[in-house]
Formats: C-alpha cells, structure tokens, sequence
C-alpha cells in the first residue's frame, strides 16, 4: 500500500513538474491609465480551469492521509470544472472517478469529464449534490473527495506556488507589484481562503473582495455568520455561487463582497472578449464586473494602483449558453444595460449605476 501511494505522488509531482505557471496578463484601461488591471488565466492548465490547481491538492491530501488505495474508487459533488480536474488525476494514478453533477451542467463540461474517464451521476437539485455523494461512497466503498469541506484545507495557504504567491511573484516587476486589491469568486471557497491568508501571513496590504451570483448565500453569509442560510437552484453561475453555506468559505479574511447579476456576468465575457479577444466562462464575468466596478471607484477617489482578477476558464466550454443569444433570451437575461454599462466605463472612466434586472431567489 505504501508503495502504490509514494508511485501515486511521485506522478502527481512529475505532472506538475511538466507543466509552466499560467500567465498574467496585463489588461490596458485607456480611461483610467493610472490604474492596471491583470487577469490571470489559469485556463491554461491542462485540463482548463482554476480548478485544477485544486483537483491536485485535493489528490495529495487524500494520498498523505491514507485514504485512497489502489483499489478505491473516488466520488466528487462537482458542477464540473473540479471534476474535470479530478478525473484527470484519477486517470493519471489508474483509480475509478465518478462525479455527481447537476443536470443543468453544460454538455461540453461533461464530455470532457467523460473524456478523461469520468462517470456522471446526474442530480436535478444542485443542492443536493453532496448527499448523494456521500451515499454513494458509502455504497461503492470509496472516498468522497468533497472538495467544499477539503478546498481551505488541502492547499498550502503559506506557498508551496499556490495561486496566491505565484500572483505575487509575477507581479514583483509591474509599477506596482503589490496589489491593491485581488478580486475573486468562490464556490467551495478554497481560492479566496486561500489568497486571503496569504496576504495575512506576508503582511501586504492588498485588500481582498470576493464576487458572488445573486442566488448564493456567500454575501448573505458574510454580512450575517449566519451558517444555516439556504437558497433554492443553482447560482447560474457555473463554479461559483453556492445554495447553502460551505465549510471551506472563510468570510473572516475576506475585505469586501460584492453582489453580480446573472446577466452582468454573461455581459461581462462579451466585453472581455471585446477587449482581449479571449473566450471566458461565466465565473470569469463575474470576477471582470466587479472588478470594472472597483477600479471605477479607485479612479473617482484619484487613486493609483492595480487590481488582479482571476480568468477561471475558457468560454469554449460554454457556446451554447452564456455565449448563445437564444439561450439568454430564453432564460430572460437582458445583457444590453450591463454591456452599455461597461462600454460606458471603458470609454469614460466613469460607472454608472444600474438596478438589478435579474429574477433570483435570494437566500431565507
């Protein structure tokens, strides 16, 4: 047993030694020069998302604590980017990978979760993705990964090129290489817990401002502490947005939250599109308009600085909704006020505020 573990490690660390750190790109703003705006694209790695950075902690944990075997089949609840992830390290050490997934995923995510030998358990209420989880590893004897109790936990918080330090390390030759802010969203919470303790434990002061769909819990949460908020559905934000609190999200090293309609998110990729000609999922939507909305606010107090911002995956993965016109009239998004809106601020410097237009259920 301890020899298959130390193989297992020992491919995890070589694929990780095979591959270079994702880009950070610099995002010019023509009406606010004083401000720069850098994206870091962790579509890059290998298996296309944020979440693979996770997918391998989440691996090693469970490798260093003895809880996969050769023989162990490994359950995940996942609305798809992690999957896609796990089940590439589970291909990578020979163990069966199944994911329990909500219906409503997108069709391209699933493929890949099969094209890496995954299996899809289907569940039509996102809510309920971790008990069927866990029931079915109990039934399978296998290990629940459970990456929205695992995430703040599995990954070195410290270093160890976590995402944190690899954006600081980058940034050290740009004008100004501390961050005024890092903005991000969280589904499990691992990537905020994560850069929020790391700028704690090197005394920087960059501020932290997570983005959350309007039907989480998250903002909810982080004003009250109250961890028994629930909503109905899913966030319609695939990766991020939760319907009820998890134990990964830490609101405590968390400096400010902010609230994006669905539509501003899906508007928000087209202008992103517009700007750098790259693709982004939804999520990354979510992180561009507030962070639009912070540098708006920098550049009406006279302040100079850079925020970062997290390009979680690509846009291919998502054609035939975010992307599809049809699918947004279909489900009643109206992007039109949120792209005027942004175009406005590209143009200008200058945000205008808008009321939300997006049906939600906002969190009891």
């Amino acid at each position: 047993m301890r020899a298959w573990v130390d193989e297992a490690i020992a491919k995890i660390e070589a694929d990780l030694h095979r591959s270079s750190d994702t880009h950070l790109i610099h995002v010019p703003l023509p009406a606010t020069p004083q401000i720069q705006l850098y994206l870091k694209d962790e579509s890059t790695h290998i298996t296309g998302s944020l979440k693979h950075r996770l997918a391998r902690s989440l691996f090693l944990y469970a490798l260093c604590n003895g809880w996969l075997g050769p023989d162990t089949p490994i359950i995940e609840a996942s609305s798809g980017s992690t999957a896609i992830s796990e089940a590439y390290f589970a291909r990578l050490i020979g163990l069966r990978f199944i994911t329990v997934i909500a219906r409503s995923t997108s069709p391209e995510k699933i493929a890949r979760i099969q094209r890496y030998g995954g299996e899809c358990v289907f569940v039509d209420d996102p809510a309920q993705d971790r008990v069927v989880a866990r029931q079915l590893a109990r039934e399978l004897g296998g290990h629940f990964m459970d990456q929205f109790t695992y995430a703040e936990r599995a990954t070195d918080w410290r270093g160890n090129n976590n995402i944190a330090e690899s954006i600081f390390e980058q940034m050290a030759r740009e004008p100004h290489p501390v961050p005024r802010w890092i903005v991000c969203g969280a589904g499990t919470g691992g990537t905020s817990a994560t850069i929020g303790r790391y700028i704690r434990y090197r005394r920087y002061a960059t501020q932290l401002c997570v983005v959350d769909p309007l039907n989480s819990v998250y903002y909810r949460y982080w004003q009250t502490r109250d961890a028994t908020l629930t909503c109905c559905g899913a966030s319609g934000v695939e990766g991020i947005g939760r319907p009820q609190v998890e134990p990964s999200f830490v609101p405590d090293v968390v400096d400010r939250m902010l609230q994006v309609p669905n539509a501003a998110s899906y508007a928000a990729i087209r202008v992103l599109e517009a700007i750098t000609g790259r693709r982004a999922g939804g999520s990354t939507g979510t992180n561009l308009y507030g962070t639009l909305q912070i540098i708006a606010e920098m550049a009406a107090r006279g302040e100079q600085g850079a925020v970062v911002t997290l390009l979680c995956d690509s846009g291919e993965l998502y054609r035939d909704t975010y992307y599809n016109d049809a699918w947004l009239a279909a489900n009643g998004h109206d992007i039109a006020p949120y792209l005027a809106q942004m175009r406005h601020f590209y143009e200008t410097g200058v945000w205008q505020p808008l009321a939300s237009v997006d049906p939600t259920c906002h969190p009891a």
